[in-house]
């Protein structure tokens, strides 16, 4: 109760924030009374879709309780997942709420609790007070839930504010029978209070009441979104989309076995569920695949079986089928590139399990082959099964990602608004860089290296994504109007393209995933005589002939002041004003002094000096000693 409480009594901890949501006019609507008289008198039907007014003329804007809900959740942390800052912004516009009401729930010294009654209820925002300690309360619950993954115990705690949430929820429905609110207002609050309740019991495990409520959640929007406008519509059908996933997961644990395959679908089609659902429908599919993997054994690829003995892998080569199909059947770029990320990432997983096995077994690793019959070992082909599923997938997002970018590159479509800079051919280059180096590590595969038939089969491919890589290096060279290199490039793809088509014979089938070489060949015809044109009037242009405006000899401006040059690269960014770093310029050296005099001057003599020196010996040391001095 302390924590329900923060808000309704003082909520100082905020005060930043509070000050920060009293400049958004938006959000204080409420706290301004009409210049006139008041909708939802005793004459009138209440509703919360007319909570704000849009001027101070006493006209109201006509919003529903869901979009009220979705607008300040998405306008205060649930964008990003920010439960915290959400429970925040409730408490401090109930605090206002119940200041504009004069419904204050006593003072700072003494708490005095209120409770909303049919008796009171003049005005909307009643409604709406009662909406925001419901969403108080589930914000909490979702922020508690966030906090369980590493300290359970706050699940109890989570459970007591749902319980909560649902109980102004049907304090919120209660209010709304009486006759002063009106029909739609009325559908509402009961679709909010099933929605919470269906919540509760999915929290509680107790599948047989969740689903009921989820689904009378969602037949009550769905006659809404039907009678509604389309914009109001597009809300309430989200709102289905959103708990859909939870009837069937209900429907699962209730016993109906076909509700796991929509729930992976679901899962699959928006690349990850959000949410309620998520960690207990992750774990679920991993149950399931983990009962499906004790039955898997072995695998087969290019006529070869090879016993499967790791259960991670057994559970990644279950779902590859699964995957690739939700790939297929993606609706758009960014769903498709989520699910190639997504399918790489447990390919790793399945590959490092892999060789967590090899390494105990450090002989097997490095007497790999048989004696026998030269083959790698078991779980070292296992190894290059799995490398070739990461590098085949890895190639297959790489062409999708070429593809639309081709798409793009041919309506040269300039994306102002997001600040996107238009697709260059250049970016296409890099793509097939990437997968002619994926196709080079496939042909160095253990136990692949004698298949003939494989290897054939990899260089038709990447004869194919040489074409289409000197096909774009051409396109960038016409761009700078490089004409002789872009033809000779032409040619080539033209050979390359060839080959392909002489070397295709038995290899066709896989090929078949391939782009097209004739569709290739016929658009490099095409460009040639474009290019052949172009060239042409490149060469006779009189605007090209040399003339200082456009004469271009690399000085940089100070060494061509005398100069008249028009050159647009002085107001870009890569403007030349001067040489930098400077280059080395030849200076007077120091002068070097040489003494010459030294080779004519006589020292004096020290032989007498000499000999001396030479005649001490034991006797000048004694005298040394007694002071005696010579």
């Amino acid at each position: 109760m302390a924590a329900e409480r923060q808000g309704g009594g003082g909520g100082r901890g905020a005060g930043a924030e509070e000050n920060k949501d009293h400049k958004d006019g938006k959000d204080n609507k409420e706290n301004e009374r009409p210049a006139g008289p008041q909708p939802g008198g005793l004459g009138d039907s209440l509703g919360l879709e007319s909570i704000l007014r849009s001027g101070g003329q006493g006209t109201w804007q006509a919003r529903p309780l869901l979009q009220i809900v979705k607008e300040s959740q998405q306008q205060h942390g649930l964008r990003h997942g920010d439960f915290q800052r959400y429970r925040g912004y409730c408490s401090r516009r109930l605090r206002r709420l119940r200041k504009t009401l004069n419904f204050k729930m006593g003072n700072r010294h003494k708490f005095t609790g209120k409770k909303v009654t049919e008796e009171i209820l003049s005005d909307n925002r009643y409604l709406l007070l009662i909406l925001m300690d419901a969403e108080r309360a589930w914000s909490y619950a979702m922020q508690l839930k966030q906090e369980a993954n590493t300290e359970p115990r706050k699940r109890f705690h989570l459970l007591s504010r749902l319980r909560k949430a649902v109980k102004h929820a049907e304090e919120l429905e209660r209010l709304c029978e009486s006759n002063r609110v009106d029909a739609k207002t009325k559908l509402e609050a009961q679709a909010y209070m099933a929605y919470l309740t269906g919540m509760l019991r999915f929290e509680h495990q107790e599948w047989k009441a969740a689903m009921e409520a989820f689904n009378k959640c969602k037949t009550i929007y769905e006659k809404l979104a039907n009678a509604f406008t389309e914009e109001q519509a597009v809300l309430y059908n989200q709102r289905v989309e959103e708990i859909s996933p939870n009837i069937r997961y209900c429907a699962y644990n209730i016993g109906d076995q076909s509700a796991m395959n929509e729930l992976m679908q679901m899962r699959l089609r928006s690349g990850g569920t959000e949410g309620l659902l998520a960690e207990k429908l992750e774990a679920l599919i991993t149950q399931t695949r983990a009962k499906q993997a004790a039955t898997m054994s072995e695998v087969e690829w290019r006529g070869r079986t090879v016993p499967v003995k790791i259960d991670k892998v057994r559970i990644f080569l279950l779902g590859l089928a699964d995957n690739e199909a939700a790939i297929a059947q993606a609706e758009n770029e960014e769903t498709k590139e989520r699910l190639f990320e997504s399918l790489l990432s447990e390919c790793r997983d399945a590959i490092q399990a892999v060789r967590e096995e090899l390494k105990p077994d450090q002989k097997q690793r490095e007497h790999s082959l048989e004696n026998d019959s030269g083959k790698v070992s078991n779980i070292q082909y296992l190894h290059s099964y799995l490398t070739y599923i990461k590098l085949s997938t890895a190639i297959k997002r790489n062409e999708s990602m070429a593809k639309s970018l081709q798409k793009a590159l041919l309506q040269q479509q300039r994306s102002d608004e997001d600040g996107k800079r238009s697709p260059r051919p250049q970016d296409l280059i890099r793509l097939y860089d990437i997968i002619l180096q994926n196709l080079v590590e496939l042909t160095q595969l253990p136990g692949l290296e004698e298949d003939k038939n494989f290897q054939k089969e990899i260089g038709l491919k990447t004869l194919v994504y040489k074409a289409y890589r000197c096909f774009f290096i051409a396109q960038s060279y016409v761009l700078v109007k490089k004409w002789s290199e872009a033809l000779v490039l032409y040619e080539r793809v033209l050979k390359y393209a060839r080959e392909v088509q002489s070397g295709a014979g038995a290899h066709r089938n896989s090929l078949k995933e391939l782009p097209d070489v004739q569709d290739l060949i016929t658009q490099v015809n095409a460009e040639k005589y474009s290019l052949q044109a172009a060239a042409i009037l490149d060469a006779n242009d009189p605007r090209e002939t040399e003339s200082p405006s456009q004469v271009k000899d690399g000085k940089p401006l100070s060494e061509r002041f005398e100069t008249f040059c028009l050159d647009p690269s002085l107001v870009s960014k890569q403007v030349s004003l001067v040489h930098f770093p400077p280059g080395f310029q030849p200076i007077p050296c120091k002068p070097l002094f040489f003494d010459l005099a030294l080779n004519h001057v006589a020292f004096p003599p020290l032989e007498d000096k000499v000999e001396q020196k030479a005649k001490s010996g034991l006797t000048g040391y004694i005298k040394g000693i007694f002071g005696f001095k010579s």
